[in-house]
């Protein structure tokens, strides 16, 4: 069987398809795929999933490999092996607010998606918060007033710029991760090690 790998739809899709052409594989099929959501190449299948999703098929078997953000992983603690950062996908975690507005003198309301790095954030600073999970556009919280800062995924800073909102602090740095399924690894390891190993540049194709 060829080795099932899983990767996250839209911006690590594309980063992903570019690392991989230029280590001299074929894209083609995966970029002339359409709406398909799996794929298969001479030498791999391929599954496109949201990277929440990518973590439990290769949690579960689905698929041997995966390439998912490192804020997954941070966030969801999935039980796969985290392998080794791919050279794509950099962003941070921030705390961000309004420009020019001040933090409130008592509990601080915070949203996000990423609400258990958040807990585990404002825990170490030993500040207690409220927190409210949104599952996206969480720019518009503060804007909005339904809190009063948010922490979430910046890239450029440009989507809090154009909404008027600031970095407070940065606290964490992730890039792409590939992950595997654990059983898979020592099964399949003939077969999954040498693509790793060429993911991890440590050999040509």
């Amino acid at each position: 069987m060829k080795p099932v790998i899983a990767l996250t739809k839209g911006r690590l899709e594309a980063q992903f398809l570019a690392f991989f052409e230029a280590l001299g594989f074929d894209i083609e099929p995966l970029t002339e795929k359409g709406r398909k959501l799996r794929v298969e190449t001479d030498q791999f299948e391929f599954i496109f999933a949201k990277g929440v999703d990518v973590t439990t098929y290769v949690q579960y078997g689905i698929a041997d490999l995966g390439v998912v953000g490192g804020d997954i992983l941070a966030e969801f603690q999935p039980d796969v092996y985290d392998l080794f950062p791919l050279p794509f996908g950099q962003c941070r975690m921030a705390l961000a607010k309004e420009k020019g507005k001040e933090w409130p003198e008592g509990k601080k309301t915070i949203a996000s998606k990423f609400t258990n790095i958040t807990k585990a954030y404002f825990k170490e600073k030993g500040e207690s918060v409220d927190i409210i999970k949104l599952e996206g556009s969480v720019e518009l919280a503060p804007i909005l007033n339904l809190a009063d800062g948010i922490v979430d995924i910046v890239e450029t800073g440009t989507t809090l710029k154009e909404n008027g909102l600031v970095v407070d602090q940065e606290f964490m740095k992730f890039s792409a991760r590939l992950i595997a399924n654990r059983s898979a690894l020592k099964i399949k390891r003939a077969q999954l090690r040498p693509v790793i190993n060429v993911l991890n540049q440590k050999e040509e194709l």
